[in-house]
């Protein structure tokens, strides 16, 4: 028979317990929620395999992989500015994009959209706590994937110098490439920022939504994350059905 001083010192047991499993989890969040937007593209080695940029598809409709090849050759207007559109299963967002700006980056989207890269892929993260963003480029759906080439980070200093923390906020409606963390690493993954988010100057904000995808973008996260957690795959599955750039 249990007695009242073992009860005790089980339920102290088990609520110690509790604690060391929360506070773990509670790290997790934090490695997870600094690295942001991090674990996006990764950093292509001779070993990894990378996804076709031309969106070349096997017999079964799926995008096949190929060696990673080199950015696409500029071949838009760098004086011009560009239209992202995407067609989402939610609703149309429109970006507004500045290549005189951001060139590299405007030239790379209008190549993977042109050649339909992103057409079928699934925005993958929704966070929804001190960092407001929907991440969306992966072909994989995993957020590890990428077009096999990595391009150069733009517009750094676009938001401001950043404060005692070394953040700066990102303003609603900010769309922005994600990366490994490691300078010059973006390649398809980019976020956006549905609510004002402070972070570090690291990510090229190329675009701005419309007010229109804006309240999309809000919608999806209102309906938070698949698992309930403030980080992780949309409850309401997020598909790009089609994207297109054009030249305004």
């Amino acid at each position: 028979m249990v007695t009242s001083d073992q009860r005790r010192r089980q339920l102290a047991r088990e609520k110690y317990e509790r604690q060391q499993k929360r506070r773990a989890e509670a790290r997790r969040k934090a490695r997870r929620r600094t690295a942001l937007i991090g674990a996006a593209t990764a950093v292509v080695v001779a070993t990894v395999v990378g996804l076709v940029v031309g969106g070349v598809f096997d017999s079964d409709g799926k995008k096949k992989a190929s060696e990673p090849s080199g950015p696409p050759a500029m071949a838009i207007d760098k004086s011009a500015k560009y239209t992202l559109g995407l067609t989402t299963n939610s609703g149309a967002i429109k970006v507004a994009m500045d290549a005189a700006k951001t060139p590299e980056t405007v030239n790379s989207f209008k190549s993977l959209a042109d050649k339909k890269f992103f057409d079928g892929t699934k925005c993958h993260r929704l966070t929804t706590d001190g960092i407001f963003v929907l991440q969306c480029g992966d072909p994989e759906g995993t957020g590890s994937g990428g077009p096999g080439y990595t391009i150069k980070d733009e517009n750094l200093d676009a938001l401001g110098k950043p404060n005692e923390t070394g953040k700066v906020v990102y303003p609603a409606g900010t769309v922005a490439m994600a990366n490994t963390g490691q300078p010059n690493s973006g390649g398809s993954q980019f976020f956006l920022v549905y609510k004002d988010t402070q972070l570090p100057p690291g990510y090229t904000p190329f675009g701005t939504m419309d007010a229109a995808g804006l309240k999309v973008v809000e919608g999806i996260a209102k309906a938070g994350t698949a698992d309930g957690a403030t980080d992780g795959a949309p409850k309401n599955t997020v598909t790009i059905e089609k994207a297109t750039v054009v030249k305004d």
